[in-house]
């Protein structure tokens, strides 16, 4: 049980480690949006790149905080029916939530996004909604890093709701 203890604890130190540095993130975001709303409004010189910029850096901030929001139990949860059930009643039902729902979406959507990311560099894909035009396939090989981050954390999960459920007690 020692080295189990250890691997969720290495795993849920790279999800609090990579949570916490992609929050800070979301301080350019702000930066950019600032910039374009005063070059916009006051000095009537919007931007070229500050739509690109925003979404890439709020679609890199949601997605790579994900597995910090799982591991800090943040993601929306419906507790009306779940908290009446006993504590390995719970376990059951985040272990068949693992199994049946969140491996199979998981898995999916990595290949999925390690693919697109794939494609786009093959391709050397740019953006089409400004004439900046930036390159996709950074933007897009953050989608598989915070998918497998999230997977990662999904199984360290997993481990204690099935600890949970078949010893009766937390790890």
């Amino acid at each position: 049980m020692n080295r189990l203890s250890r691997l969720l604890s290495i795993i849920d130190t790279i999800s609090d480690k990579t949570g916490r540095a992609v929050g800070l993130i979301a301080v350019p975001m702000i930066v950019a949006l600032i910039y374009e709303v005063v070059a916009r409004y006051v000095f009537h010189r919007p931007t070229i790149w500050s739509y690109d910029i925003t979404y890439m850096i709020y679609g890199a901030h949601f997605l790579l905080g994900a597995a910090y929001t799982l591991r800090v139990k943040g993601h929306i949860r419906i507790d009306l029916v779940y908290m009446k059930f006993p504590l390995r009643g719970r376990a059951f039902i985040d272990v068949a939530g693992y199994l049946f729902i969140f491996f199979p979406v998981m898995v999916i959507l990595l290949i999925s996004a390690i693919d697109m990311a794939k494609d786009a560099y093959e391709i050397k894909e740019v953006s089409q909604f400004t004439p900046w035009q930036p390159i996709l396939w950074p933007f897009k090989s953050l989608m598989g890093v915070g998918f497998f981050l999230l997977l990662l954390q999904g199984f360290a999960e997993f481990i204690r709701s099935f600890v949970l459920l078949v010893r009766g007690k937390e790890i």
